[in-house]
């Protein structure tokens, strides 16, 4: 009778009552209040706000660039032993129940959650600017002491494409994403960061101040991985306009634009996974794979083979070697390795707080392989003919004239590549039309890792709720987008950069926890498909209240 007087209570209060009802206030208050401050401080002082900026990327990229390395090679490899252990028959959820979603909807889901417009962005960019533009150390262990400019050089190039775009990014993901959905569905914990802390707290004690700390570090990386994401965006889109229409790009355009991108997404994100990212995602999908085959028909098919397979295997070969490589010779916090992969890594770990959520939220009834095999082998799997692709067309139209490529970047920069070389492609209004739709392209790529960030940072700051209100992912949707848009017009694709460094750096130490929660979880678990009957009858060993294991654990 005390939750029926509840819940009409809830109800009269309409949608203001039930948005403060549901809110964690610490959580909420910390992470939106400097959230706020920081937007001031762009206003305000734009200047000095740069100067804090710049002087904290470079000690992050020099103090701590090994650090980022080596969390990002340990976690691949725990990833591969998930995928290919005893562990990876473990259901998330009850040991009989059906996964939530088709195959072709959660991979669809999962892959535009994940890799988001910067798949679009650096597909024609990255691999020709490695090229050309900015060139790996000689030293590296994927430039092969290459000269720029040459054929070896368009191998590496790609190769390190591969390696910045490949299973490192995605184990980021899918290994947060593990420990929380497996307590979410398996013994109702909340669907929040802070439940990797469950082996060790028990689901009953996840409200302390380490619990809400974890939340909070969860919810300034998604702001600070989205910010980046929507700021390259939006130049991505500006890009666009100017070299199709001539239209020149202000700062009172780019603030209109990413107003307009954050509408769109905040409108798929209140409509909720079924009715909004579903379907963005589905049909995301669908213009993704479209360009993807019209640049291998119709650019240098026999080209882009020839340096896919050979990058490929680059990749593989140097794939430690390359993911320890620091360039101890003479780093540079404005050279390679600081600005790409240390930048990347970073990236990816203020990504994975939101995508990791989202993933959780989304792999109900799945399997612990299934979840490694979508959410790294099968996405890199789409990832990596993509840059190959588009990476291996830029390299190719450059150097036989076909698109002015190199011209495009002194002229507006990384955001136009992508224009001329589809533009190449076919002739006249069909040029025209692979353009418009490669516009299309970057806006719905971007929506669909927005709505879901939107929606994952409205369960952080909800404690847990599957569904948070609107007016939770509006006020969260329209913050994003005015930091991202301030960001953009104060501090640039620097600023855009250090953003996501600063933010996704401390999150590397959740990452590893959660690790710890997994080995320490699935050790007590029987790692077979067993009725819900069985399980009861065996046990499992763990008491989801309590924390799992014992005290010389």
């Amino acid at each position: 009778m005390g939750n029926d007087n509840t819940h009409m209570s809830t109800g009269n209060k309409g949608a203001i009552g039930t948005f403060f009802d549901e809110l964690d206030p610490v959580v909420y208050g910390i992470g939106l209040g400097v959230s706020v401050l920081a937007i001031i401080a762009l206003v305000l002082s734009p200047e000095a706000s740069r100067n804090f900026i710049n002087n904290a990327f470079t000690w992050m990229t020099t103090s701590l660039g090994w650090a980022y390395l080596m969390v990002g090679f340990f976690l691949v490899v725990f990833g591969l032993f998930l995928l290919l252990g005893p562990w990876g028959n473990i259901r998330i959820g009850k040991p009989d129940e059906d996964p939530e979603h088709s195959f072709k909807s959660y991979f669809a889901m999962l892959y535009s959650a994940g890799i988001a417009a910067g798949i679009v962005f650096w597909g024609p960019a990255e691999a020709v600017s490695h090229y050309t533009l900015y060139a790996p150390p000689s030293n590296s262990p994927l430039a092969g002491a290459a000269d720029p400019g040459t054929p070896a050089a368009a191998v590496d190039a790609v190769a390190y494409t591969f390696f910045h775009w490949g299973i490192s990014a995605w184990s980021f993901y899918v290994l947060l994403a593990l420990p929380i959905a497996f307590f979410a569905y398996r013994y109702g914990a909340p669907l929040r960061i802070s439940t990797v802390l469950a082996p060790f707290l028990g689901t009953d004690n996840l409200d302390g101040w380490l619990p809400k700390l974890i939340d909070i570090t969860g919810v300034f990386a998604t702001i600070g991985g989205i910010a980046t994401s929507l700021g390259f965006v939006g130049g991505q889109f500006l890009g666009g306009l100017n070299y199709i229409f001539g239209i020149q790009t202000t700062d009172m355009l780019t603030i209109l634009m990413i107003t307009g991108l954050t509408v769109a997404f905040t409108l798929s994100a209140a409509l909720g996974v079924e009715k909004g990212i579903k379907r963005v995602s589905n049909f995301n999908m669908v213009v993704f794979f479209f360009l993807m085959v019209v640049a291998f028909v119709f650019g240098p098919t026999a080209y882009i083979l020839d340096l896919g397979v050979e990058s490929i295997g680059q990749y593989v070969n140097n794939f430690i070697s390359v993911s320890m490589y620091t360039n101890s010779a003479g780093f540079d916090p404005a050279g390679f390795v600081g600005a790409w992969t240390v930048f990347y890594w970073a990236w990816w770990f203020a990504w994975a707080p939101f995508v990791g959520l989202f993933i959780a939220r989304i792999s109900r009834g799945r399997t612990v392989r299934q979840m490694v095999g979508t959410g790294v082998i099968a996405s890199t799997g789409a990832t990596i003919p993509w840059f190959a692709a588009l990476g291996g067309s830029s390299i190719w139209m450059e150097n036989n004239g076909v698109a002015p490529i190199v011209e495009t970047y002194n002229n507006i920069g990384y955001d136009g590549l992508g224009y001329p070389l589809f533009e190449a492609m076919l002739p006249g209004a069909l040029g025209v039309f692979l353009m418009l739709t490669f516009l299309l392209l970057v806006t719905t790529f971007f929506v669909t890792s927005a709505d879901s960030s939107t929606l994952a940072l409205g369960m952080l700051t909800t404690g847990g709720k599957e569904k948070p209100s609107t007016i939770n992912r509006t006020i969260w949707g329209v913050t994003m987008g005015l930091l991202a848009a301030l960001l953009l017009v104060f501090g640039g694709a620097n600023a855009l950069q250090t953003a996501s460094v600063l933010t996704g750096g401390p999150f590397a130490i959740v990452l590893l926890i959660a690790v710890w929660a997994t080995i320490r979880t699935f050790r007590h678990v029987e790692p077979v498909f067993l009725t819900q009957k069985e399980v009861d009858q065996r046990g499992s060993g763990i008491d989801p209240s309590e924390g799992i294991g014992t005290d010389d654990d």
